[in-house]
């Protein structure tokens, strides 16, 4: 399942972020890749826990958990620590597949890469090229996304980033391990949540909806995993 959410920071806020991250200082972005991927990652990236990477992180994550279409989709157990990247002029990151695995620096605790999201920071035109390609078995999607959408994909989907071949690339990135493992359980119960939602919505004293529900918390329970 491949889903775009929009709008969680606005033009002014996005606007100032940038500013700020024009004006920091940048890293090597192979500091946080796996050994294959960092034969393929040709980026900078704010080292972990550089405290403008801490400050945007927060925010997203925060509005991200009061977000509904993100919570039904992702059904998040634990989050990665959001990290920033920058792609200017000949950047790019050749396909690859994420680790199954991240620990945050610092901590013992590991969270397991279900799904993957892109926070896009920059307007796509004030940028040529940089597009996320993913591939997986929706077939090849190429995701050029306004500054203050994300999209969320499996961490199982083979990825690049197109070379940037104008201006900069600026974007968040993180994982997050789900409380249900599986996508297509996930995709399931998505849809089911949203037509539960929408049969609410039309029709909210149809008595289908009590085993509608029934039916998705039973799935829920079956596939969850604590």
């Amino acid at each position: 399942m491949l889903l775009p959410i929009t709008g969680l920071f606005s033009t002014e806020e996005v606007q100032r972020i940038r500013e700020a991250l024009e004006q920091t200082e940048w890293a090597d972005g192979k500091i946080t890749a796996g050994y294959q991927s960092a034969k393929a990652k040709h980026n900078l990236q704010l080292p972990e826990g550089h405290p403008l990477a801490k400050e945007i992180g927060t925010a997203l994550i925060e509005r991200l958990w009061q977000h509904p279409q993100f919570m039904s989709a992702a059904l998040p157990h634990k989050v990665f620590p959001p990290l920033i990247n920058c792609y200017r002029e000949g950047g790019n990151f050749g396909f690859h597949i994420d680790n199954a695995l991240r620990q945050p620096r610092g901590s013992q605790e590991r969270v397991r890469t279900d799904l993957s999201s892109t926070l896009f920071l920059s307007n796509p035109e004030d940028y040529d090229g940089g597009e996320l390609v993913i591939q997986d078995t929706y077939g090849v999607q190429q995701v050029k996304l306004a500054a203050g959408d994300l999209v969320l994909y499996p961490g199982t989907s083979l990825h690049k980033v197109n070379p940037v071949t104008r201006g900069a690339r600026y974007a968040a990135f993180f994982w997050t391990q789900s409380l249900v493992r599986e996508d297509s359980q996930r995709a399931l119960l998505f849809e089911m949540d949203n037509a539960i939602q929408q049969l609410g919505a039309d029709v909210p004293d149809h008595p289908a909806l009590i085993q509608l529900t029934g039916t998705y918390h039973n799935l829920l329970r079956r596939w969850i995993e604590v």
